[in-house]
């Protein structure tokens, strides 16, 4: 399934959605610019590193190793918030963000862009930065020596689509479905869409955990 649009229109131009948006445009627009070896390092200074958290589950030698040139603590706890806004691939980003597009516009309406950008930023209770936070810190638990740095919004996406789903509970998706060589297009109900998407992470997620993978789910 893929989603085109949502059924409720948005009043006002979502300026801090495309803000957010553009920002993680920037960002992988720098990764790709760089070389193997740059975009490597960039990934375990920027990325969430397992084993640089839980440093007593392994050897000192090999921290040093794991570690070197990454974030003194407490400042690598900066890499919660900032491997939010980095990708692992076109597939990646355009996946995330273009799921922000569609429900994040209409947050954003609903509570106003400075609301919005609370919501994104600060807020306690707000559930798209404290998700995307737990996805980190769920992947630290589940991999605790983990070399392989994670990156991804993934977790922040998630709580957009809950905000969504609290907020506009009856809402339809505009959804294309191919079948076989011919493309359907359906109005589906916002709670199965994000139902279908929830599902479709849980099982990536639980599959990554196996093969240590650095996309967050």
């Amino acid at each position: 399934m893929i989603p085109l649009r949502d059924t409720v229109p948005s009043s006002h131009f979502p300026a801090v959605t495309v803000g957010l948006i553009g920002v993680n445009a920037l960002v992988f627009l720098l990764e790709i610019t760089m070389s193997a070896r740059g975009l490597d390092e960039f990934f375990h200074l920027w990325g969430i590193v397992p084993a640089c958290y839980a440093s007593s589950a392994l050897p000192t030698w090999q921290v040093m190793r794991l570690c070197d040139n990454y974030w003194l603590p407490p400042f690598h706890y900066l890499t919660l918030l900032s491997s939010m806004f980095m990708h692992g691939g076109w597939m990646h980003i355009i996946g995330n963000m273009w799921s922000l597009w569609i429900f994040g516009d209409n947050v954003e309406d609903c509570i106003g862009r400075m609301g919005f950008l609370t919501f994104y930023i600060l807020s306690g209770l707000a559930a798209y930065i404290l998700s995307g936070l737990a996805a980190g810190i769920g992947h630290v638990v589940t991999n605790p020596v983990s070399p392989v740095p994670t990156v991804g919004a993934s977790g922040a996406i998630a709580g957009v689509m809950g905000a969504y789903l609290l907020l506009f509970p009856h809402a339809r998706v505009v959804t294309l479905i191919p079948i076989f060589i011919f493309f359907q297009l359906v109005e589906v109900p916002a709670v199965i869409f994000l139902g279908i998407w929830f599902v479709i992470q849980l099982f990536s997620g639980t599959a990554s955990l196996a093969n240590a993978g650095s996309v967050a789910w």
